[in-house]
């Protein structure tokens, strides 16, 4: 099948031909369909698909035969509206509307925190058919009354799991309150959550539903592999793996923005071009990383999960899992950004294209071999298999932490549990409390740690026996 054959008009057709696509991936052979028929569309796909051309090749061809909208002032109206959770997604996904749509007269804007609202406000007033926006920013302007969307026709969320992780449910539902009630709905999500049905359910008119992959599975084209490791060679075995294979365009994930800092730091003293990008980093730095990293000048990209939603390089060959992300489904994000649109995830014209995941974990053979066993680890790499099975490791490692831990409740109660355990305290019966004999032995090894306190006179002052 091809992309005539979806009933896309000629400029959109030829604008997809000469970005080089050919084939619509599954998810945009069944999404362009169903938009361009007007309903309301519930739709999940796993990351690097081609979730973005499913929705923004069908809007753009509606927009493009509907008759335009001016306002009172006689400016084009806002006629759709994307939702995105992060700032390089909207970015991206307003890049592939203008890409897209070079050759219709439709214009379109971005706007996110981070830079100043002024040049927003200008494109808004100068008129715009599409806007792509983050809620926060989104909010912005409709408290200034500078966005008018009285007149939109189609609503776009866009990660929308993404958007309900990061809290922004409630500036979902005030967008929503907003917005006329007439309209297309679209719900586009990389996992499918029984959260995201629920929001489908009060969102969504009897939508059409599509899902092109099991709930939360990874891509079968990414190959993935494991190298287990000590917590303090981790930086040493990614160093030793960049430049014994000469990789290039990296991009690394930690779990913290601090981590993140550090471990660039560290690989640019070990000769390796780095930078990181974070939510504490400065759009502009944010921006001039993400250009320097898709021009391949950089070698190396050190992100949170802030860039697994975010980032769309054709041809990222090398993804690695520095840390295990705080959720087991951003795993499914993080490997979506290599081999997307369904291309071979181990080979192409720029090499080898791998998967790199590198575990936090032990061996007993390593550490009874001592020297010998870590000069092992450098060469010790275990192949996963792809599709549903290929991210069962880091979903075995979460369901293990959460029953080993689950009466703590979280990591400092871990640490609580551990010091108390080692005074001999124990659990009670009931999770998260402690028996009465462990909390009675607690109480008495505090009072006989504290000083006695002086004895006092009837007048208040210390006696004589205690001055003395």
């Amino acid at each position: 099948m091809s992309f005539d054959s979806l009933g896309l008009s000629e400029p959109l057709v030829r604008a997809v031909h000469e970005l080089g696509y050919t084939t619509p991936t599954p998810i945009q052979t069944q999404a362009i369909p169903a938009v361009l028929n007007g309903g309301d569309l519930l739709a999940g796909a796993q990351t690097g698909t081609g979730k973005t051309a499913g929705f923004t090749l069908p809007i753009l061809q509606r927009l493009n035969t509907m008759p335009g909208v001016t306002t009172a002032s006689g400016k084009r109206a806002v006629r759709a509206l994307i939702l995105t959770p992060t700032r390089e997604l909207a970015a991206q996904v307003e890049e592939s509307v203008r890409a897209y749509g070079k050759y219709l007269k439709l214009k379109s804007t971005v706007m996110f925190g981070g830079v100043g609202i002024n040049p927003q406000i200008g494109a808004l007033r100068s008129g715009v058919d599409i806007v792509v926006a983050t809620p926060g920013r989104l909010l912005d302007h409709m408290q200034q009354k500078t966005i008018d969307l009285s007149h939109l026709e189609i609503l776009v969320l866009d990660e929308a799991d993404r958007m309900l992780d990061m809290g922004f449910i409630h500036d979902i539902k005030r967008v929503l309150a907003k917005l006329p009630p007439k309209r297309q709905n679209l719900l586009f999500s990389a996992t499918f959550s029984d959260e995201i049905k629920t929001l489908a359910d009060n969102l969504l008119d009897s939508p059409a539903l599509i899902e092109v992959a099991r709930r939360n599975t990874t891509a079968e084209s990414v190959a993935q592999k494991i190298h287990p490791v000590d917590r303090d060679k981790k930086r040493e075995l990614l160093t030793h793996l960049i430049q014994q294979h000469n990789w290039f365009q990296v991009l690394v994930f930690t779990r913290t923005k601090h981590g993140a800092n550090r471990l660039a730091e560290q690989l640019t003293k070990d000769g390796i071009n780095s930078l990181a990008i974070h939510g504490n980093k400065s759009q502009s730095a944010r921006t001039r990383a993400l250009a320097e990293f898709k021009d391949n000048t950089l070698q190396v990209l050190v992100a949170t999960d802030i860039a697994a939603r975010g980032i769309d390089i054709d041809q990222l060959p090398h993804v690695v899992n520095f840390d295990l992300p705080n959720v087991p489904e951003d795993y499914v994000h993080r490997i979506g950004r290599t081999g997307p649109r369904g291309r071979d995830g181990r080979s192409d014209f720029a090499g080898v294209r791998r998967r790199t995941a590198i575990a936090e974990g032990h061996r007993e053979a390593d550490q009874a071999s001592g020297a010998a066993g870590s000069d092992r680890r450098f060469r010790a790499g275990s192949d996963c298999k792809a599709g549903a099975d290929s991210a069962s490791w880091p979903r075995r490692w979460w369901r293990w932490r959460r029953r080993t831990f689950a009466a703590s409740g979280s990591r400092r109660a871990e640490a609580r549990w551990r010091g108390r355990r080692e005074a001999g305290a124990t659990l009670g019966s009931t999770p998260g409390r402690w028996s009465a004999t462990a909390e009675a032995a607690r109480r008495e090894a505090g009072r006989q740690r504290r000083p006695a306190a002086p004895r006092r006179s009837a007048s208040g002052r210390p006696s004589a026996r205690s001055r003395a």
